[in-house]
């Protein structure tokens, strides 16, 4: 069996007979018996294992170290401790040892520390939290786009497409830096690299969903995209997940309402998924946390203007360290009071078209773009959408203006001449949503193998 099963059949197998395999960990030995705290990763909880001294191989047991991986043989019985089952153990097989200096021992460990272990934090409880959720959230994302229509689309790690500016995305190249072959005006001749062209790891599948949902009316994408920010904050990484719809016939009041009902239906599902992980984050992670989550459940998503925002925090009586500006983006701590100030998740539209990206819409302003970014409680901006420019000429004013090169993305261009229709889509970071669903305060600790700058181990 496993643990999983055991906690769920527990009532029905006291008395049985079954066989476990997992690792040990904690072992406390006494002369007489001794108590091994067992888990096999298939759920939060552990199981207590009790062996006697009658046992055989007692004095071989008693050897077995944290970390070990084991094979128990025993019957479930009623505990007289905390737990409601226990295991009285005939037989424990070694499958694995463990030398008595292994890292992660059960003991208080700094989340530092265990950065610099990454191979081996899952098997601790924060972080078998944190994993678990971060896969359960996986899951629910996918069910509520597959349960509302949506088409999933891969769209390419590679790209020519210049999304998020080409300064922050990967070039990728196959030629032999020892050996750069120059053209006649002196540059490096690309057209002798694997792809003949500038090439790029994705920074955003945007474009190429676009292309999709102008085809299927509704997809979305789910993958990992890449950045070359220079960032060592704790919100910023150099590789992360995104999911990114995109919506035809869709205008900005629209996708505000589909993001509100995504982000509910993904913390509603957590919520329901996994009780004992949330209880652990809100205990020893972030006090308050379930809470959080579940007032979000019940919460009214405020709609507000760029400038209505700002109009807000200048008259706030606070001493700000970033002045609010009608022109520039909002800083964390506008986040925060925006976010206190209305008591709930806020979303703020229609933001300065020069700080935007040149693919959303122009408003009729000639100033603004219809951009909308979500800011909840506690963690600030959590998802960033607009609604796409679909009038031609004004997007290639756009994309000029802003120094996009048109040739690599006339494809795209394209799409608002063959049939084009209005349209919207959004993205959210998958680990700024693990962060806000854990706790957790820093990016590196909601991805198995985190990429920022200086750091690419393992």
């Amino acid at each position: 069996m496993t643990v999983k099963e055991l906690y769920e059949k527990e009532k029905k197998i006291i008395g049985k007979k079954i066989t476990l395999k997992g690792w040990i960990r904690n072992h406390r030995k006494q002369k007489e018996f001794g108590f091994i705290e067992f888990s096999d990763g298939t759920c939060f909880k552990h199981v207590q294992i009790v062996y006697e001294n009658k046992l055989k191989d007692f004095e071989e047991i008693q050897k077995m170290h944290n970390g070990s991986s084991i094979e128990v043989v025993g019957k479930v019985v009623e505990s007289s401790g905390k737990q409601s089952f226990e295991i009285n153990a005939s037989k424990i097989l070694l499958l694995g040892d463990c030398p008595e200096d292994y890292p992660m021992q059960p003991k208080k460990h700094s989340r530092e520390f265990l950065r610099e272990k990454a191979y081996l934090r899952p098997r601790t409880n924060l972080f078998q939290a944190v994993f678990r959720i971060r896969s359960v959230a996986a899951f629910a994302i996918h069910e509520y786009f597959q349960k509302n229509g949506y088409i999933y689309v891969h769209t390419p790690l590679i790209t020519t497409a210049d999304c998020e500016g080409s300064d922050q995305m990967f070039k990728i190249t196959t030629l032999d830096f020892d050996h750069l072959e120059k053209n006649e005006e002196g540059k490096v001749d690309l057209s002798k690299d694997l792809f003949g062209k500038k090439s790029y790891i994705t920074g955003s599948g945007q474009l190429h969903g676009e292309t999709f949902a102008l085809a299927f009316n509704k997809i979305y994408t789910f993958g990992p995209t890449f950045r070359t920010e220079n960032s060592n904050t704790k919100t910023h990484a150099n590789e992360f997940w995104m999911i990114e719809p995109e919506i035809a016939f869709c205008d900005l009041e629209g996708v505000m309402d589909i993001e509100e009902d995504m982000i509910k239906y993904i913390v509603k599902y957590v919520l329901d998924h996994c009780k004992d992980e949330i209880d652990f984050c809100n205990q020893f992670v972030e006090e308050g946390l379930r809470e959080k989550l579940e007032k979000l459940l019940s919460s009214h998503f405020t709609r507000i203007t760029h400038k209505e925002a700002i109009d807000i925090l200048k008259k706030a009586k606070v001493k700000w360290e970033f002045e609010p500006s009608y022109e520039e983006d909002i800083a964390k701590e506008h986040e925060k009071y925006i976010t206190e100030y209305f008591n709930g998740p806020v979303f703020i539209t229609n933001w300065p078209k020069d700080i935007k990206a040149w693919y959303m819409k122009l408003n009729d302003d000639n100033k603004t773009v219809a951009a909308v970014d979500l800011e909840v409680p506690g963690s600030g901006e959590l998802i960033g959408g607009s609604q796409r420019e679909d009038d031609y000429d004004v997007l290639l004013k756009r994309a000029k203006d802003l120094g996009v090169n048109t040739e690599e993305v006339d494809w795209y261009m394209n799409l608002r001449k063959f049939g084009g229709c209005y349209h919207s889509g959004f993205g959210m970071g998958f680990e700024r949503l693990i962060m806000y669903l854990t706790g957790i305060d820093n990016i590196r600790d909601s991805i198995p193998y985190p990429r920022t700058p200086g750091n690419c181990d393992y």
